[in-house]
């Protein structure tokens, strides 16, 4: 027990250091990016008193260091100051789409999962056929088709032709099918091909083939002795891709007009509302940091051999 404190505290360490350079990368970037928030509120023909006024309102006027610790000082207390454009307070406008976001996100994740596993352990226990076939082209077209080029192909069909389901928004229940689809389908394919490897290993190992020599039932030898020692690699994936959902969600969230935190963000850059920017990219950032996390302590709990790095 004490082994998973001291990766956890590690583990931990480390997740408080990334996040203080990501806040610190973000604020960086955000202030390299031409234009000035004074022209987007007062407009570029504004008076020089009219101009220099807001930015001292804003903090602007002061030394960039002093914006920086100003900014963590606010990030800490989770405040992200107000939109330049609707005068809305961040924090929680930023919330508001995240859940959202993260909505879809989980939807992604049950579409991966039901696709993903059964499809990648049919795959692995009869291998050379139907199945692994059908995980092969799983595979080819979940990794080589695009969110954007996804998500036409499935308007097309279920929702402007046979009127099925909605073609965006967030209007009903089954407004997050084809956006959850879209999202989840090529997480479902990465998913297909790491479980039908790892349960391929496992099968070939000599406890494996001990378990059916004892005259153990497949379903039972699956159960006991493959699904934990199989799990390993898929888990590790499978952590690591949850914030590429987050990621990959602005595109999903564009095409099918879904009102994440990805629309926002983009709807604040064709407005040039750094602001709000800046605080979406924090929290997708830090959404990373803290899964990768909780992967590296979930791996250590299923794996007591990891030692602390």
């Amino acid at each position: 027990m004490n082994k998973v404190y001291r990766i956890a505290a590690s583990r931990l360490l480390i997740a408080v250091i990334v996040a203080l350079g990501v806040t610190t990368l973000v604020f960086a970037l955000i202030h390299c990016v031409p234009g000035d928030p004074v022209d987007v509120m007062l407009g570029e023909y504004a008076r020089a008193s009219d101009r220099a006024a807001l930015a001292a309102s804003l903090g602007l006027d002061r030394p960039l260091a002093v914006q920086w610790l100003d900014y963590l000082g606010a990030v800490l207390r989770l405040d992200f100051g107000t939109s330049l454009t609707s005068g809305q307070a961040i924090g929680p406008l930023v919330a508001q789409h995240f859940l959202m976001t993260l909505l879809l996100a989980i939807a992604a994740l049950a579409v991966s999962l039901g696709i993903g596993l059964p499809l990648g352990v049919l795959a692995a226990v009869r291998a050379g056929g139907p199945w692994d076939t059908l995980s092969s082209v799983v595979a080819v077209l979940g990794m080589s088709v695009p969110n954007f080029v996804l998500g036409p192909l499935l308007i097309l069909p279920f929702a402007v032709w046979a009127g099925w389901l909605p073609v965006g928004g967030a209007s009903g229940a089954t407004s997050i099918v084809l956006p959850a689809l879209t999202l989840g389908f090529s997480l479902a394919a990465m998913l297909a091909r790491m479980t039908r490897a790892a349960v391929r290993n496992v099968l070939a190992e000599p406890y494996v083939l001990a378990a059916h020599a004892r005259g153990l039932t497949r379903q039972r030898i699956l159960r006991v002795h493959v699904a934990r020692n199989a799990a390993l690699p898929v888990a590790t994936v499978l952590g690591l891709q949850l914030g590429a959902l987050l990621g990959g969600a602005v595109i999903t969230e564009v095409v099918f007009a879904w009102p994440g935190i990805g629309q926002l963000m983009v709807e604040s850059i064709l407005k040039r509302d750094y602001p709000v920017v800046q605080a979406c990219v924090l929290v997708i950032a830090l959404c990373y940091v803290v899964i990768n996390t909780v992967t590296d302590l979930g791996y250590a709990l299923l794996d007591p051999r990891v030692e602390v790095t």
